[in-house]
């Protein structure tokens, strides 16, 4: 797999992309002399883990016959600054499952959310070593 990154302004404002035609553009805060043109790395991490993982439970339950109406997941990371370094990785990472549909079976949804984080999804696996990494499922009725 590869990636490129390039320079879009003066300041921290970059485009990259990969073996797809899409790109992705990233940019630092204001505070720190970005221009807000774009998310933030980190952000960018938790937003691969999701999608990972959507992509995962989603084809799972599909092949469930699982009827989905709507799909979201909502992450939320917490970091914590290395003792001796400016470095704040990810502590931990929870992510909230939220689906909608008819007739949605929770213990299917439960058993695919699993295999995600467990079997399958590349992303969480990068954190697990280094994260503790923890799940929610809400499901509503369409």
């Amino acid at each position: 797999m590869n990636i490129e990154l390039i320079r879009v302004d003066d300041a921290f404002h970059f485009e990259a992309g990969g073996s797809s035609d899409k790109t992705v553009h990233i940019d630092a805060a204001e505070a720190v002399g970005g221009k807000n043109n774009g998310v933030r790395p980190m952000e960018l991490l938790l937003m691969g883990v999701a999608g990972c993982s959507a992509i995962d439970v989603i084809s799972i339950l599909k092949k469930q016959k699982q009827d989905i109406t709507d799909f979201r997941i909502s992450v939320s990371g917490e970091r914590i600054k290395e003792d001796n370094t400016e470095r704040k990785p990810f502590s931990s990472i929870e992510l909230h499952f939220k689906l909608t549909g008819r007739n949605l079976d929770a213990q299917k949804a439960e058993k695919a959310i699993i295999l995600s984080m467990e079997k399958y999804c590349s992303a969480t696996a990068q954190f697990e070593s280094s994260a503790k990494i923890s799940y929610q499922l809400t499901i509503k009725e369409a």
